[in-house]
């Protein structure tokens, strides 16, 4: 999972500078050539794009610095955590559902992954098997009891 979504950013990244420096420049000086700027929406709209493309290569770059920051020494077998699958009762029908923490930078929601910003994701770090929790939601809340969890060790083994 760690190794996938490296991957994705670093793709993101380099798509990204070669628009920064490739296609954004040839945008804004063809928008340049057309004569009067201040009622020009292409020039416009490449300057708010070269903007935006530049933010997100900050982000990139500084969620790249954390994620190779982890080291999966660190990332505790016995708890819930980044990357970790995770099997919950739901205290209130009985139902049983199955997520995987992750990132929010790259959700695949097929998958079930959830943010670990989210409120079930804050819920559920640092809890183990048999724990309860409640995650608060804007129209009351929900109540869990961890039936079981794979950290993101275990997770990995089973996808090589």
């Amino acid at each position: 999972m760690l190794d996938e979504l490296l991957e994705r950013l670093n793709g993101e990244a380099e798509a990204l500078l070669h628009e920064l420096s490739v296609t954004l420049p040839k945008a804004i000086e063809t928008a340049v050539a057309q004569g009067d700027l201040s009622e020009n929406a292409e020039y416009t709209a490449a300057l708010e794009r070269q903007q935006f493309v530049g933010a997100r290569l900050e982000h990139i770059s500084r969620r790249l610095g954390e994620l190779t920051e982890i080291d999966l020494e660190d990332v505790p077998l016995d708890r819930i955590g980044f990357g970790s699958r995770v099997e919950l009762l739901d205290l209130d029908d009985e139902t049983v559902e199955r997520y995987t923490l992750a990132f929010g930078d790259y959700l695949d929601f097929a998958k079930a992954e959830i943010s670990m910003a989210s409120p079930i994701g804050k819920a559920l770090l640092g809890k183990g098997n048999g724990d309860e929790v409640d995650v608060p939601l804007p129209n009351g809340s929900i109540r869990y009891r961890v039936l079981g969890f794979e950290t993101l060790h275990e997770v990995g083994r089973a996808t090589d």
